[in-house]
This record gives C-alpha cells, sequence and structure tokens, in this order.
C-alpha cells in the first residue's frame, strides 16, 4: 500500500468529485479525469465547497483545504492521466460498455503495476476485469454516497483478484479514513442486493395505492430506525441509478422479485430522477 502514491479518478460527478476529495484530503496526488473542462471546473468547484463545509465545522484548516486542492489535477486526456499513477478508480455511470470502453484504454496506457478499480455498485467484477489483461490487479472499490461523510467502502473481489491487491485496498480504504467490508462478486453485491429490491418494494406501496410516499418513509423511518425513508434515498441516489441497478439485478439473477417496478421505469421516462432534477417522489428547491 505504501507503493500507492498517485491515484486517477475517471469521472468527476458525484461519486468521482467525492473520491477524489478523500483522497486529495489523505495526502494523495489526484489526477481528475472529465471529458470537458467545464465538468472538471464544476467537480473541483464542488469539492471546494465541501472543503470550506469542513473548515467551517473545524475538521481540517484552511492550509489543509488549500493543500488538498493542490493535490488534484483536473485531466482531459484519459492516456495520459493513467500514464504514471498507481491506482485508477473508475466512477462514470453505471453502463457496462462505457466502463468496458474506459477500462480497455486504462489497460493500455497504465504501468503494468497500477491496481485498477472500479466504483461500480452492481456490475461484475470480474466481466470488467475481462476486458483487460490484469484481472489479478483488478477489484471493485465500491464508496457510498456523500463520499466524505459515508464510512462504508465495499471492497469487492472478481474471480482472479489477487490476494495482495485485496490487503493493498484494504489499507489504503483505512488510510482514508474509510471502513473496508470485503464482499465476493455476486449481482449488486451486498448492498444494493439488500437495499434496491427494499427501494423497489416501497415504490410498489406508492404503486399499488398502498400508502403516500411520506407514509411509507415514515414508518421506515420511526417503526424501522432507518435514517432515512427508501423513497428519499432513492431520490437521494437518483432514479435512474436505481433502475440500472435493479436492472443488472434482474438481468444478473433472472429472478422476478429483482423486476423494476413499472412507475420506476415510468418516472425514469418522464426525468423526474429525484434530487438531481428537483423531483422524484418528492419535490425539491
Amino acid at each position: 500500500m505504501s507503493d500507492i502514491k498517485k491515484v486517477a479518478v475517471v469521472g468527476g460527478g458525484t461519486m468521482g468529485n467525492g473520491i477524489a476529495h478523500v483522497f486529495a484530503i489523505s495526502g494523495f496526488q489526484v489526477k481528475l479525469v472529465e471529458t470537458s473542462r467545464e465538468l472538471a471546473d464544476k467537480a473541483l468547484n464542488t469539492i471546494g465547497k465541501n472543503l470550506t463545509r469542513m473548515v467551517t465545522k473545524e475538521k481540517i484548516s484552511e492550509k489543509d483545504k488549500e493543500e488538498a486542492l493542490l493535490r488534484i489535477q483536473p485531466e482531459l486526456n484519459l492516456t495520459e492521466a493513467v500514464k504514471d499513477v498507481d491506482l485508477v478508480v473508475e466512477a462514470v455511470p453505471e453502463h457496462f460498455k462505457l466502463k468496458k470502453k474506459i477500462f480497455a484504454e486504462i489497460d493500455e496506457h497504465a504501468p503494468e503495476h497500477t491496481i485498477l478499480a472500479t466504483n461500480t455498485s452492481s456490475i461484475s467484477i470480474t466481466k470488467l476485469a475481462a476486458v483487460t489483461d490484469r484481472s489479478n490487479r483488478f477489484i471493485g472499490m465500491h464508496f457510498f454516497n456523500p463520499v466524505p461523510v459515508m464510512k462504508l467502502v465495499e471492497v469487492i473481489r472478481g474471480l482472479d483478484t489477487g490476494d495482495e491487491v485485496i490487503q493493498a485496498i484494504i489499507e489504503i480504504s483505512e488510510k482514508l479514513g474509510k471502513v473496508p467490508v470485503q464482499a465476493n462478486d455476486s449481482p449488486g453485491f451486498v448492498s444494493n442486493r439488500v437495499l434496491m429490491p427494499m427501494i423497489n418494494e416501497a415504490i410498489y406501496c406508492v404503486y399499488e395505492g398502498v400508502a403516500e410516499p411520506k407514509a411509507v418513509d415514515d414508518v421506515m423511518k420511526l417503526g424501522m430506525a432507518h435514517p432515512m425513508g427508501p423513497l428519499r434515498l432513492a431520490d437521494f441516489v437518483g432514479l435512474d441509478v436505481c433502475l440500472d441497478v435493479l436492472n443488472v439485478l434482474y438481468d444478473g439473477f433472472k429472478d422476478p422479485k429483482y423486476r423494476p417496478c413499472p412507475l420506476l421505469v415510468k418516472m425514469v421516462d418522464a426525468g423526474k430522477l429525484g434530487d438531481k432534477t428537483g423531483e422524484g417522489f418528492f419535490k425539491y428547491d
């Protein structure tokens, strides 16, 4: 683990900028890869705001913030970004074809020793690893949103992932202040295999007229001690992301219990994706 000093984070969206944030604040040199200057600037702006919030809460100093920002180098060229790094963490949308294309390019240009990690929340680690010529150095490193706050990192072993790679990612996760939990490769791993059917069932409760969204969430918060109701959580995650994950589970297990609720499909088709669009099961300013 001590050999890992330079990290490339591919994708600067909600998860990617959070991952870059935690690596930078923990002392790593970070290349943050985006497809345009506008998106790179947006990611850096978000990281800056989140670091400022940490200064305000006296979790870090102003100097810590400035040093962390200096450690992040925006990159628009994936090939250039990965040519001298020790670890790549991919955090692009949950589409296998997109991830396949990106990992093929990374594998071609990253040094032989570089570990390739994916932040996928449901896609097979083994299937993604097979795109590369280093399946023994390929691993799942699944962070949770918001990354700077949430402690869990799901560390997922693919069919060929080496023990030393597992150990390196466990150690680096701990250095980031996270709690690594190991799982073997399976659709949805542990987190989304358990979470998404619950969210889907909550949506069915609304779809079938059992209860209104607030009532469903209140039952789970007040009766089951959940800090956030499943429908509020679905909005926070993004209804499009929930649908993508459920489709991966449904395709992977061929079990009807993972079939996405028609109401979820309809809401995604309507562009009501939750927080990111201002409306999902609830409305947001």
